[in-house]
């Protein structure tokens, strides 16, 4: 899953990881996000810190609360690359911070690490 307020991210995420075999969810911001969730159950959610309404931390830290789906590894976007951004990630529960703009081999070098095959 993808969340991210910028049509131009959410698409390129997409389009980088679905020419990846994945199959994709987007959304555009925490609320919209925590709905399709519960109805996907995705393997892995990218999501973006800066978002108009529920932000990145609030998402993640909702995610990570819910027994469903405190296993769900969250991976942080943001174009923020300080200390104070990462440590407030893993503070939430993130399992990893990638800086925008993002490349598709860490995007897929995130869900190698994180997501664990059946």
């Amino acid at each position: 899953m993808v969340i991210d307020d910028s049509k131009t991210i959410r698409r390129t995420a997409e389009t980088l990881l679905k020419k990846a075999g994945c199959e994709v969810i987007t959304a555009t911001d925490g609320f919209e996000a925590l709905a399709k969730i519960a109805d996907h159950k995705p393997d892995i959610i990218f999501v973006d810190i800066m978002m108009p309404r529920l932000d990145g931390y609030q998402t993640c830290a909702l995610i990570k609360h819910n027994q469903a789906f405190k296993s769900t590894p969250v991976i942080m976007l943001s174009s923020k690359d300080g200390l104070f951004d990462r440590a407030r990630g893993r503070i939430v529960g993130s399992e990893q911070y990638v800086t925008k703009p993002f490349s598709k081999e860490e995007l897929l070098s995130a869900i190698r690490d994180h997501v664990v095959r059946d």
